[in-house]
């Protein structure tokens, strides 16, 4: 799982002002837990609570023992079943069981709770849009901050295998390994749709149920209408300003949809010079080849072309706005999921 909201830096907050703060994460699930792995929930000195690690069935047993895990500044792994007689109320259909890893924050590294340091450095790294994972053994409670690029190598080195942990970043799925509780942070994915065609108004919505956050450039007002697109991120700037202000990292995808290259290839340029996980072109194999003499022409390598994915989309034969949409939506995640 993604970025728990703000669960992390309200801790840190919590802490840095006097009040003390713990942090719950749920490290394994069965059955039909209410909340995935990785799921967080904040917990402040006064019993203040921030985010969820279940449908609310056990919050009060979780806050008590966090409260207790201040004052004797242990961590903790807690079990928790959901009967057949309770699921009902919690929203589960036949019950489930989950642990969760409650976490006191303190200054310092001596001992066995969460270092404020290392939740300092995550803090900083989720606002750099780094994606991280926080690794904890669960029985000595040595814990480390991996980023993504050196995910083989220390997986390899703790003996998890050199693709167990980077194939968590992948999914963003956090969960154990041989004793290892990796937490996973990966920023929130973006999608930047150029051109306001009719095409972009179901790739949006459809990005925004897929946990994207879409944002739509085009310096055509009239097409880039907020009438049009109601409650969307709208830029009239031209794609490479636009681009260049809403920054382009590897949790990002680059869709150009207009035709026109004094639209489009500006953007295509921009995303190929950035490390955006997918770039997507709408045009016939006729019209790709067309753009990519254009691309040779600016100066963009073989292997800067090859990474782009043209004709955009899935080929499933699609023909209407929302299926054409549908085909790039699989193909974005398709990108995500299988990268190496």
């Amino acid at each position: 799982m993604a970025f728990h909201d703000e669960i992390a830096e309200q801790a840190l907050e919590w802490h840095r002002a006097g009040r003390a703060a713990a942090l719950a994460t749920v490290v394994e699930t069965w059955g039909s837990a209410p909340r995935p792995v990785g799921s967080q929930l904040s917990v402040s000195g006064q019993g203040e609570i921030m985010g969820s690690v279940s449908g609310g069935c056990v919050e009060g047993a979780v806050v008590v023992e966090a409260l207790e895990s201040l004052e004797d500044g242990k961590p903790r792994i807690l079990s928790f079943g959901v009967s057949d007689d309770e699921a009902f109320a919690v929203g589960l259909a036949c019950g489930g069981t989950i642990r969760v890893l409650v976490e006191p924050v303190a200054a310092g590294s001596a001992g066995p709770a969460l270092p404020v340091a290392l939740l300092a450095e995550l803090v900083e790294a989720r606002a750099a849009r780094r994606a991280v994972a926080v690794l904890t053994h669960l029985e000595t409670w040595e814990r480390r901050l991996v980023a993504e690029d050196d995910a083989p190598a220390i997986g390899q080195a703790l003996g998890l295998g050199d693709d167990a942990l980077a194939a968590r970043f992948r999914s963003d799925k956090s969960g154990v390994e041989e004793g290892w509780f990796a937490a996973i942070h990966n920023p929130p994915l973006r999608m930047v749709v150029v051109g306001a065609v009719h095409i972009a108004q179901p790739l949006v919505a459809m990005a925004r149920l897929c946990g994207y956050a879409p944002c739509l450039v085009d310096p055509r007002e009239t097409f880039g209408a907020a009438h049009r697109f109601p409650g969307e991120e709208i830029s009239h700037d031209w794609p490479d300003e636009a681009l260049a202000a809403h920054g382009l990292d590897a949790r990002t995808a680059v869709v150009t949809l207009t035709h026109d290259p004094k639209i489009d290839d500006p953007a295509i340029i921009a995303a190929l010079r950035s490390p955006v996980f997918y770039l997507g072109c709408l045009g016939s194999v006729r019209t790709h080849a067309r753009r990519v003499e254009r691309l040779r022409a600016e100066g963009v390598s073989e292997a800067q072309i090859a990474r782009i994915h043209a004709p955009v989309g899935l080929d499933i034969g699609a023909k209407s706005p929302a299926e054409i949409a549908v085909a790039v939506m699989a193909e974005i995640t398709q990108s995500l999921r299988t990268r190496r």
